[in-house]
């Protein structure tokens, strides 16, 4: 079933009893045959809860596994608002932008900005997003731009936490990929756009110098760890809470992504090595917390890994700062 609390707290709870009630009004209406076909993706944060990845189900197999006809009508619903995460901040701004209707999309190409501009929007802590594969980033990068990959998931973690009044400017190895990116994030209302710079990160430097960090893996901050202990280093989890709940690595401090720009200050001048689920949200949380004095890794590496690694891992998050 969907998540009940995106359009306010105070509709939550009358709007989580009336699916109760119109999941099982369908199932009593429709054959037990009928197809039953998922509306979102998996991994989609308008599910209320993990959705299965199936192509699609049936009423009569619904009726056996779905929680709204499992359940009585007051677990149900406690258990789906307890079970709520974070979502992204910019679905707050898609219902009155879905009420208004559409407007005129401008998909034309962003002013070009020369290095020495660049450098100056740097400088004054404007955004400057870099669009290149996330190890091109991390092998190379204009100090003070922030990378977000443009791929599958660029759309979400960007939205979530970009400052929708800030002027933006994109970094691509090309043309095509901006335009790429802005079609992308003209979908979340995102249209408007101070720049975009293309071509090899080097030509794009003002004589600032590129900045860059390594990349790596849980078996390397195993190893690491044991060379230096837990008290040598300072890890990261970028994850969400509920992905937390389930397990982190032993001593690490839990800062999801989303969180990260408001807690940057929690994290020491010392080795620190970030970690998420695939790589990703590393890779952003990463860029967010470069700055000369750091030595930072980006362990771009699937979670399961951790534990395959030797790394200990925890349920209890007791290192969380949230």
């Amino acid at each position: 079933t969907g998540r009940t609390d995106l359009v306010s707290p105070e509709d939550t709870v009358e709007l989580t009893h009336a699916q109760y009630h119109s999941v099982r009004r369908l199932v009593a209406e429709l054959p037990a045959a009928a197809a039953v076909y998922p509306t979102h993706g998996f991994g989609s944060f308008c599910a209320s809860t993990p959705a299965s990845g199936a192509d699609g189900s049936t009423v009569g197999q619904e009726a056996t596994t779905n929680p709204a006809l499992t359940q009585d009508e007051q677990d149900y619903v406690d258990a789906l608002i307890a079970g709520l995460g974070a979502f992204p901040t910019y679905y707050a701004r898609m219902g009155p932008a879905n009420t208004a209707g559409p407007a005129p999309v401008d998909l034309s190409a962003p002013e070009p900005v020369d290095p020495a501009e660049l450098r100056r929007r740097l400088e004054a802590g404007q955004w400057v997003i870099d669009l290149r594969e996330r190890t091109a980033f991390a092998a190379g990068h204009l100090p003070g731009s922030l990378g977000y990959e443009l791929s599958t998931p660029f759309v979400t973690y960007f939205g979530w936490t970009f400052d929708f009044d800030a002027e933006l400017t994109l970094i691509g190895d090309d043309p095509q990929q901006v335009a790429d990116a802005q079609r992308e994030l003209v979908r979340i209302g995102i249209d408007r756009f101070a720049g975009a710079a293309t071509g090899p990160i080097e030509s794009l430097d003002a004589g600032q110098g590129l900045r860059s960090y390594p990349v790596s893996d849980f078996a390397a901050l195993a190893a690491a760890r044991a060379q230096h202990g837990r008290s040598g280093l300072f890890i990261v989890d970028a994850r969400r809470d509920e992905e937390r709940a389930a397990g982190g690595v032993q001593g690490s401090v839990h800062i999801p992504l989303h969180e990260l720009a408001a807690r940057r200050d929690e994290v020491p001048d010392t080795q620190v090595w970030v970690y998420c689920g695939s790589g990703y949200r590393a890779s952003i949380a990463a860029s967010m917390l470069d700055r000369p004095g750091r030595d930072l890794v980006l362990i771009n590496d699937d979670w399961p890994r951790a534990a395959e690694a030797g790394l200990p891992i925890t349920d209890q998050s007791a290192t969380t700062g949230s």
